[in-house]
């Protein structure tokens, strides 16, 4: 949906060499069509609209109400999508099969359902809150009337014979006897509380405690709570006051509890009948709660396509203006030259649905504004249209150079990445996902799993190019296989091999040829074979890349071409690439003329390999006008005099 309001189009097509041509549009529509022409034109997809209104703010726009309509809308289905994750189920969103824009009269059924649904949840949500509250307030009387039998004994239940309900006793009648206050505290709050009842009471009361071993759950957060039980006797009315405020400052609990331990016990068996009751009226309201989310889940996702389309279609008619008789609407838009019927046909057709007696029409305007880029692409041109778009887009009627990287990236990719075992995997990966690319565009498997569809062609070819620069480099799994035997020979003696642990073998004896492709596998053998296969695969990836810059900057002068500004190959083109190849082309020259001019197979000295000098070393003392350095002494270490 995100992309339902663009200016591209979904058609297939083989412009991609250059943008497409664009024409700058004037609609004239009429106010009761105006909904279901834009409409039409969305389902298109092939217009991006002008913003007339620039000067004007949000709030004085002519549809800006019906933007708030549509917001009302949304954060109702945000309120049930909210509730349904609670409840573990997830909202789907749509992958094909989207509904079309709604009418305008369908919209007040819509608010009216998803008014009553919100209504209804919310209903039930605050009587799921206050059922839980009581049934969490008797659960802790349950654990006040259990846990305080450990606390009474016979000889004190007969003291509390004048003060049997010691919670809820008036205290101005108490007449001095002895009494106690029981209830529920958090347990992080039980030490402060002690405390603070050892003060004003100045060591005159007895707290008892104990754990709640059941687990409690908060009905408005859904926090586990950890409670204690308390008894706190004391004697005298004016202390019992002080205790109660206490209790109530420490946001404890306090239920009554009788002194008697039949009194309790027949006051426990009240208690349950009352929690098994609430338990029942619990579920059939969490039942309710389920069958009315589970109904609203069902037409959620196209709910939320409907009001998306909805607001883009508000959000587009706020970029019109408004002639001064309010007759018609009149708003600007590029469209690619191409596609000018099929917008004369949408507009016919949003008159037609409405009956309009005047039709829509377009005026294509000549401009001298810089039209936007767009290229049409496919399925496989996709994903690396998108790969050079994050870098930078092309100017208008430019060359694309996504066309280009469809095979440049993959092989400049595996020049980096030669691995003929991994690149098989990759491979196998992305045919996997452009086989089955039909069922797998269906699958919901999250954002990674997005990008990873999307770029299944792009994988495809990385793999397939991996597999043969990981042949070159014979490199699979950074194992290297025996193909075409190897070009070295052993030239040493049985003991010899055997009492020396490394030894050094001089390629102008030890060699019969050159091996037919790629590396030789002896190499896997050798002691500098990391220092050898990272120089080899650094100078191929220096030259590609080499290359890879001159062919870009050459691309430069097809633009020159075409938009008729040959001055610029002379003073841009040129300099550039004068500059780029006597630069890094001559690095480049110079890494072939090495490889070409240094043998061992040659009698002169100073053609030798041990005379031959860094490229590298050579190039940064060419770039600072430096005499060439000799770091090893020798007299030849130098490619010129």
């Amino acid at each position: 949906m995100s992309k339902w309001w663009s200016c591209g189009s979904n058609k297939e097509s083989n412009s991609i060499f250059r943008s497409e041509v664009m024409s700058l549009v004037q609609m004239y529509l009429q106010p009761e069509a105006a909904y279901d022409t834009i409409a039409a034109l969305g389902e298109v997809g092939c217009v991006q609209f002008r913003d007339l209104n620039a000067k004007i703010n949000a709030q004085q726009r002519k549809f800006i109400g019906e933007v708030r309509r549509c917001d009302e809308l949304e954060r109702r289905i945000r309120y049930v999508t909210a509730e349904l994750n609670k409840e573990g189920h997830k909202v789907l969103d749509l992958m094909d099969d989207f509904p079309p824009a709604p009418q305008p009269r369908e919209i007040i059924d819509l608010e009216l359902h998803l008014e009553k649904t919100e209504t209804e949840i919310l209903e039930l949500a605050a009587n799921n809150v206050n059922l839980q509250t009581s049934y969490l307030e008797l659960s802790e009387m349950i654990q006040v009337l259990e846990r305080t039998d450990q606390f009474f004994s016979d000889q004190e239940s007969h003291n509390f014979d004048l003060n049997k309900m010691g919670t809820h006793r008036d205290p101005e009648k108490s007449n001095g006897h002895l009494g106690f206050v029981a209830g529920v505290i958090s347990k992080e709050r039980e030490y402060a509380f002690e405390r603070m009842l050892w003060r004003i009471s100045r060591g005159n009361v007895f707290v008892r405690r104990c754990d709640v071993d059941v687990a409690l759950t908060d009905p408005k957060t859904g926090n586990v709570l950890h409670k204690s039980v308390f008894v706190v006797f004391f004697q005298g009315d004016q202390l019992q006051a002080r205790i109660r405020k206490v209790c109530t400052g420490f946001h404890a609990h306090m239920y009554p509890c009788p002194s008697s331990h039949s009194e309790r016990q027949e006051m426990v068996k009240n208690v349950r009948t009352r929690l098994e009751d609430l338990q029942v009226i619990i579920n059939q309201t969490s039942d309710h709660r389920t069958c009315v989310l589970q109904a609203a889940l069902k037409q959620l996702p196209t709910w939320s396509a409907m009001v998306k389309k909805m607001k883009g279609i508000y959000h587009t008619l706020n970029l019109f203006n408004v002639d001064l008789g309010s007759k018609c609407l009149i708003g600007e838009g590029w469209v690619p030259k191409r596609e000018l019927e099929l917008v004369e046909v949408a507009l016919a057709a949003g008159s037609a649905s409405v009956g309009s007696t005047v039709p829509s029409f377009i005026n294509v305007l000549d401009t001298k504004k810089e039209p936007p880029t767009h290229f049409r692409t496919n399925k496989f041109t996709r994903g690396f249209q998108n790969l050079i778009d994050a870098y930078g887009i092309a100017g208008y009627r430019e060359v694309n150079p996504g066309l280009y990287t469809c095979i440049t990236f993959p092989f400049l990719f595996a020049v980096m990445f030669g691995d003929m075992g991994h690149g098989t995997i990759l491979f196998l990966l992305g045919l996997w996902m452009v086989i089955d690319e039909k069922r797998l565009s269906k699958k919901r498997g999250g954002e990674i799993w997005t990008i990873f569809f999307a770029g299944r062609y792009i994988i495809m070819l990385m793999g397939l190019f991996a597999m043969y620069t990981g042949f070159h480099y014979n490199d699979i799994f950074s194992k290297s296989i025996n193909v075409f035997g190897t070009r070295w020979v052993n030239v040493y003696n049985r003991t010899t091999v055997l009492t020396n642990p490394t030894l050094q073998l001089n390629p102008s004896v030890a060699t019969r040829g050159v091996y037919p492709m790629g590396i030789d596998p002896i190499w896997q053998s050798a002691s500098n074979k990391i220092i050898f296969l990272n120089t080899y695969k650094m100078k191929l990836s220096i030259i590609f890349g080499v290359l890879h810059m001159v062919f870009g900057v050459c691309m430069s002068v097809e633009n020159f071409v075409f938009f008729k500004k040959y001055a610029y190959i002379i003073l841009q083109f040129v300099p550039q690439v004068l500059f780029l190849l006597l630069m890094f082309g001559y690095m480049c020259f110079m890494m072939f003329y090495k490889w070409v001019k240094y043998s061992p197979t040659t009698d002169v000295e100073a053609d030798t390999p041990v005379c031959a000098p860094s490229v590298l070393i050579m190039f940064i003392d060419m770039v600072r006008f430096k005499t060439e350095t000799d770091p090893s002494g020798h007299p030849y270490n130098r490619v010129y005099p």
